[in-house]
């Protein structure tokens, strides 16, 4: 899918491979010949797999911090488990806390009318009351 004017990429997961990762930068970016930038995101987890990245990167002219490029080289045997059994991650939420117990809020109100119109229901449309004596 070409969507025109995307000019920045955010990886919220790392992609596993070198291949993998120019897909969806110049899939998205640079198309056209134009240019984009990317933001990747990465744990520890993902240290065997920035090397690969960071040498495409690097080759395209862009720079690399030197930590990254001191990292040790990914063997076939890591290469080929990453790409078969990806890394697994936590669910990741970026809807505001106050707008997620806000939603939570509505539905809770909402449920309770539609208790108290079932209830209505099940009276003759009367709501019944209660007395404590």
């Amino acid at each position: 899918i070409d969507f025109k004017g995307v000019n920045m990429v955010i990886n919220y997961d790392l992609p596993t491979s070198a291949v993998e990762y120019i897909h969806r930068i110049d899939g998205r970016t640079g198309r056209a010949g134009h240019t984009g930038k990317a933001v990747t995101f990465f744990t520890e987890d993902d240290k065997p797999l920035l090397r690969s990245i960071a040498n495409v990167i690097q080759r395209a002219g862009c720079p690399v911090p030197d930590y990254i490029k001191h990292f040790p080289k990914l063997q076939s045997k890591q290469k080929k488990k990453f790409i078969k059994k990806p890394l697994t991650r936590e669910s990741i939420c970026t809807t505001p806390q106050c707008f997620l117990k806000k939603a939570k809020r509505k539905m809770k109100t909402t449920k309770e009318n539609v208790k108290e119109k079932k209830k209505e229901d099940k009276n003759g449309g009367k709501l019944q009351t209660v007395s404590k004596s």
